[in-house]
């Protein structure tokens, strides 16, 4: 199994546009940044507009002052970088050609304190092996288990093909999809919840289509394996800062806190509006979070009415429910053994446990000179109301796992709740905005935006930006930049459904 070239540039076009051709790109995350990289890389004069003081995003980093003096950057939660981001990584490799900010994770635990924790490190890349191996080692999922599950739900799940998928499980939500599968709770709870839930969406509001859907692209078509890589340093350190360097260097300028406020037409280009902010453009990338461009879109009349089914599309989306982050400077050290990140299952609230302190070296720096640790926990679907009220129920959940916590004095703490990952709902296929909307010179970008191919969170967003760039210079007469996938469908893709009666 090798990964696709999903994309590849027309050799007669050329690679640079003509002199003279601008954009402006709203948004300064990853499908933003990854827009305007390639843009600015093929002559484009770029401006990127971000209403943060930080560019990132999700992904995005800031400093925190400690009550020592000290400052250490935060970030709204730890992120996974897989292998199998190719897309994202090749735009990485622009602030550090060798990728020396990343390290390898070497375990990746979930833990539960009803059960035994599941290893889901140390996999065959290759599917089918990954699943074999995970099958004969897991502690959860028995032969039994395996030779009594709902065989129609088993083909659905290595049979991702999208029109099929789609057309089988879109309508159906994940947890009815995950009954019907006919895994016991303890698997169930232990190898699909953790899964399903950093998708930010709980089981019962996520499409059972986009489950397999990422089952297929993190596990079962996925050529690089599970494991995956986390930064040694913060994020603004590693990417944000290089990043916008690299922009500013081609030409581009970059304008944090600078909110826009509307987008209308205006005569063969847009009109773009905010805090002393007047700006015209020929292209415009909008690179927002789904609420955001959902307000943006319903704000500018004159832009919905130009772009009906922009409008349309845009009113359909929804939000996932809010993720908490909680950032801890303890005053002493978790036990040795605690993996650098775990998944956690089975507590209402607490999602990972991420120890900083062992992951990136300013966290790391600060431990060892004051004899702490630095411990982020995070709830993708939080179901409570304030940062402070998720807060103290994720480290009330951490003291039931790591009881060496509980007696821990917390010397500071950053806590955030925040809703702006889009969400999945069953029925949602189809509805969300693709790229290209139906106004001339607007794109869209985004982890929530209907792609052509299949990619996943932060890939998803990179891909999205490429693409959107990739649209600009079509229009250019430019050459597209190159855009590499996982295998598309799945391994028992064409299989057809098994009748209740054979069963």
């Amino acid at each position: 199994m090798r990964p696709r070239h999903l994309v590849t540039p027309d050799p007669l076009l050329p690679s640079e546009v003509a002199p003279g051709a601008e954009a402006v790109v709203v948004g300064g995350g990853i499908a933003g940044v990854s827009a305007a990289i390639v843009l600015a890389e093929r002559g484009v004069r770029v401006t990127v507009l971000e209403a943060a003081d930080h560019l990132g995003g999700r992904l995005g980093a800031w400093p925190e002052r400690l009550p020592d003096g000290s400052e250490q950057n935060v970030e709204h939660g730890f992120h996974a970088f897989f292998r199998h981001y190719y897309t994202w990584r090749s735009i990485l490799r622009r602030a550090d050609p060798d990728l020396t900010f990343l390290s390898p994770v070497p375990k990746y635990p979930v833990i539960s304190a009803t059960w035994p924790a599941e290893d889901l490190s140390g996999l065959p890349a290759a599917p089918p092996l990954n699943l074999l191996t995970l099958a004969l080692r897991s502690k959860s999922l028995t032969r039994r288990e395996l030779l009594g599950a709902d065989p129609d739900a088993g083909r659905a799940l290595l049979a991702y093909d999208r029109a099929t998928t789609v057309a089988e499980l879109d309508d159906v939500d994940a947890a009815t999809f995950l009954d019907r599968l006919g895994m016991t709770e303890r698997t169930r709870s232990m190898l699909f919840e953790a899964f399903a839930r950093s998708f930010f969406c709980n089981q019962g509001e996520l499409s059972a289509a986009e489950l397999v859907a990422m089952f297929h692209y993190y596990f079962l078509g996925n050529p690089e394996g599970i494991g995956f890589d986390v930064t040694n340093t913060d994020h603004a350190t590693a990417i944000w800062h290089p990043l916008r360097g690299y922009l500013e260097r081609h030409g581009s300028e970059v304008r944090t806190g600078t909110r826009v406020t509307g987008i209308e037409p205006d005569g063969q280009g847009w009109r773009i509006a905010g805090d002393a902010l007047d700006l015209s453009t020929r292209h415009v990338v909008l690179a927002l979070d789904p609420g955001a461009l959902r307000s943006l879109i319903a704000g500018s009349s004159a832009t919905a009415a130009a772009a009906p089914l922009l409008a349309q599309k845009c009113e359909a989306l929804r939000v996932a429910p809010p993720f908490a982050v909680s950032r801890i400077w303890f005053d002493r050290d978790v036990a040795p053994d605690r993996a650098a990140f775990s998944a956690v299952s089975g507590q209402p609230t607490l999602d990972s446990i991420a120890v900083y302190s062992r992951l990136e070296e300013p966290s790391a720096q600060w431990a060892r000179a004051t004899g702490g640790s630095v411990v982020e926990l995070h709830s993708y679907s939080c179901r409570l109301e304030s940062a402070d009220s998720a807060a103290r129920a994720m480290r009330d959940e951490l003291g039931v796992l790591w009881p060496e916590t509980v007696q821990a004095h917390v010397l500071h703490s950053h806590d955030r709740l925040e809703a702006t990952a889009p969400a999945f709902p069953p029925g949602s296929a189809g509805t969300r905005p693709a790229v290209r909307t139906d106004a001339r010179g607007l794109r869209l970008a985004g982890d929530f935006v209907e792609l052509p191919y299949l990619a996943g969170l932060m890939e998803r967003s990179a891909m999205s930006g490429v693409l959107a760039a990739n649209d600009v210079l079509a229009e250019l007469g430019a050459a597209a930049e190159p855009v590499m996938g996982v295998p598309q469908r799945g391994l028992l893709a064409g299989v057809p459904r098994i009748p209740r009666s054979k069963r």
